[in-house]
């Protein structure tokens, strides 16, 4: 009866999160690439099909360890590792040297979870409920915590690009280490001091089926996040082969293919809880994933750029990255002040993503 009762819950999990369909598909490029390494196109597609799943599974064995932690230490675990994945396949990057596709991914995970994920939540939602109502207070702090972050992450780029001069790798390391501890004291402000205004929010997130035991939760989460990491290896490899196969361009990948999978487990996630009625949620997975790329993703990048990468990193994009991260942080604020969402309002968001994607696409960076 045991027996039947794990297989049931495994059962329901998969029948709600349905890209863990995909998840035969993991150990696949391992294989493929041992076997038949120079097929570039054909690992890199089968890599982000094997990290789709993987996304999904280290998302659920996070909220269980949350779930399962008390609010405090749940909501630090779903604040640190809520980012897991875009973190591992950018650490790949980054050992490979391929900043550009790291500068990229970082800026296309803000602008992917500011537009899309938003925009995707407030059509959905939309096409169900006629008009939509969301704690603006809530979403406000969001908004404004992001602009910050988008600020103290881009301005020095601008700075450098307007006076034609290379970002000081001193001056990346110093902002790295301010934005890392903005981060700190969000955490403390939204766990500590002024926890009772984002709980309910963190107890909605970690809703779920049955709950694992700790240490299953634990073992899952490594293995998890070993398979990423190695799958990751093949992505980055296969990638520049893939690239020029598919006339795509690292920036191109990093913006928007690779932010798209890293954010694949937040996406089923707001999208759920959008069409349930719950936008305060999906708000709040979208735009603190946002947050959390800007504020801790990106400096431990860099820093950590100084001991695995070839090179440090440092924190200057191209002028087009720094617009587009602008205007998302701008629009994300615009379109959530006034607490209230209808299906159009997603439409006119995910146009301005569509409209950065297709820039990107046919106008790269050239450097």
């Amino acid at each position: 009866m045991k027996t039947e009762g794990v297989i049931h819950a495994a059962w329901q999990t998969v029948r709600v999160n349905k890209m863990l369909l995909l998840l035969p598909l993991t150990p696949l490029p391992l294989v493929l690439h041992a076997v038949m390494p120079d097929a570039h196109t054909f690992l890199f597609v089968i890599s982000i099909l094997s990290i789709l799943p993987l996304t999904v599974i280290l998302a659920l064995a996070t909220e269980q360890l949350a779930a399962r932690t008390g609010d405090t230490i749940g909501g630090l675990l779903n604040a640190t590792l809520g980012n897991l994945s875009e973190l591992i396949i950018a650490l790949a990057a980054l050992k490979a040297g391929e900043y550009l596709l790291v500068k990229a991914s970082l800026a296309g995970a803000i602008v992917t979870n500011t537009l899309f994920l938003v925009g995707m939540s407030f059509f959905l939602g939309g096409l169900r409920h006629n008009l939509q109502k969301f704690n603006s207070a809530l979403t406000r702090v969001q908004s404004v915590l992001l602009f910050l972050a988008a600020f103290g992450l881009l301005f020095p780029s601008a700075i450098a690009a307007t006076d034609l001069q290379v970002l000081p790798q001193s001056l990346s390391v110093a902002i790295s280490v301010i934005l890392l501890g903005v981060y700190g004291l969000s955490l403390v402000f939204t766990l500590g001091t002024h926890r009772k205004f984002f709980s309910a929010a963190a107890k909605a997130h970690a809703e779920a089926g049955q709950e694992w035991p700790v240490v299953t939760a634990v073992v899952i989460l490594c293995a998890a996040t070993v398979m990423v990491a190695l799958v990751s290896e093949v992505f980055i490899e296969s990638l520049n082969g893939a690239a020029a196969t598919l006339q795509l361009t690292p920036a191109f990948v990093g913006f928007i293919v690779v932010a798209v999978v890293g954010a694949a487990s937040a996406m089923t996630a707001a999208f759920k809880a959008a069409r349930a009625d719950r936008l305060d949620l999906s708000i709040g997975i979208s735009l603190g994933s946002a947050v959390q790329i800007a504020l801790f993703v990106a400096p431990v990048l860099v820093l950590l750029s100084h001991v695995i990468g070839p090179t440090p990193m440092s924190l200057q994009f191209w002028p087009g990255a720094v617009v587009m991260i602008f205007i998302a942080a701008l629009t994300a604020a615009l379109t959530t002040s006034s607490g209230r969402s209808a299906w159009f309002v997603g439409v006119l968001l995910l146009m301005v993503y569509a409209i950065f994607a297709t820039t990107l696409y046919v106008m790269p960076p050239t450097h």
